[in-house]
């Protein structure tokens, strides 16, 4: 692997952890820019999808037990 690229996942990693850019720059002795690079660099997340069955269905085309009539045992 590439310094770079190590550079890149450390950076990444820290994003991670939940420190801050300005901090991860002074931890790495890298330019803020670069930290910003790289975190400009993360896809958009779309969080719609919160990961329960119900999200997964939907996902896949299905819809959920009440768009079939179905509200529980009543």
């Amino acid at each position: 692997m590439s310094k770079m690229a190590e550079l890149d996942m450390e950076i990444r990693n820290l994003l991670d952890e939940g420190i801050s850019p300005p901090n991860v720059s002074k931890i790495l002795g890298v330019p803020l820019t670069m930290v910003y690079d790289v975190l400009e660099s993360y896809p958009d997340l779309d969080e719609s999808m919160d990961g329960d069955h119900d999200s997964a269905m939907a996902s896949a085309g299905f819809g959920t037990d009440e768009d079939y009539g179905y509200y529980g045992d009543e």
